[in-house]
């Protein structure tokens, strides 16, 4: 597994490069200085950043699991993109697809918001 990332100064820190290693993480670096290399996915990671790790406490891995993995079902199924011609990526995504190809498969779970599960809801 690996991390693509500039250098950063998330990556200065010793302890966060001795949990990589020990999980068994490499880290592979973008050269400085070239946003043909991560032009999109610096503006993904604001969104990341932004719309969701600034807003929780993480007590627990599993936690950072399920929250993360809620906040990527509602990025790529169902948030409009304005890049995108405001459809979800998988939406446009099977706008893309060649004659007599099936559209990408939605999971077969009920997608529930954070907030309504943090609220009590179903």
């Amino acid at each position: 597994m690996y991390i693509r990332s500039d250098n950063g100064s998330e990556f200065v820190a010793k302890v966060v490069r001795d949990y990589l290693r020990d999980s068994g993480v490499k880290t592979l670096f973008i050269e400085p200085g070239s946003p043909w290399e991560n032009g999109y996915i610096e503006s993904f990671n604001g969104k990341l950043r932004d719309e969701l790790l600034d807003g929780e406490l993480f007590l627990h891995i599993d936690e950072v699991r399920y929250v993360v993995d809620r906040w990527r079902m509602d990025y790529n199924h169902y948030r409009p993109h304005s890049s995108l011609g405001y459809v979800s990526p998988v939406a446009f995504a099977a706008t893309c697809g060649s004659p007599g190809l099936a559209p990408p498969h939605l999971p077969n779970h009920t997608y529930q918001s954070v907030d309504t599960l943090i609220k009590g809801g179903t």
